[in-house]
């Protein structure tokens, strides 16, 4: 049963998760890597997480609409990457797309990667890193 109002879950929501949603997670984001590289270039490498301040950013999270609690992907964005994504053809109807603060994703990816820094792929628009993404399929553990 898909969930009716989605909200980005918590750190201790993350911390319940059994190892099955994290199973779960982990082939849904690699479903949507697919998707999305009909979109962007996605480099093949991890780059330092993207959480300085040297530019405007935003920030997101993909949850699984049947159990919200299940971060499939984490997106942050350069503000000026245009035009918008088609984020609606990308995701279908399991997943979906929730903005969060800045304070919020980093306290996400410490709960869902511990370690400090690679955790994140680059993406490009256009040959420009337009942002970064975060899959659940790389998940080895919680903190």
């Amino acid at each position: 049963m898909l969930a009716t109002s989605i909200r980005a879950p918590t750190t201790e929501e993350v911390r319940m998760l059994s190892i099955s949603d994290l199973a779960i997670a982990a082939g849904l984001s690699d479903a949507l890597r697919d998707r999305m590289r009909e979109h962007v270039a996605i480099d093949p490498f991890t780059v330092v997480d993207p959480f300085d301040n040297s530019e405007e950013r935003t920030y997101a999270v993909v949850v699984d609409r049947e159990n919200p609690n299940r971060v499939v992907a984490m997106i942050i964005s350069k503000r000026d990457s245009l035009p918008q994504l088609p984020w609606s053809k990308m995701l279908g109807e399991r997943l979906a797309k929730i903005s969060i603060t800045k304070e919020e994703a980093m306290a996400l990816k410490h709960e869902l990667m511990p370690k400090e820094w690679g955790n994140f792929y680059s993406y490009r628009r256009n040959g420009r890193v337009a942002g970064y993404f975060m899959f659940a399929f790389q998940v080895c553990g919680q903190r």
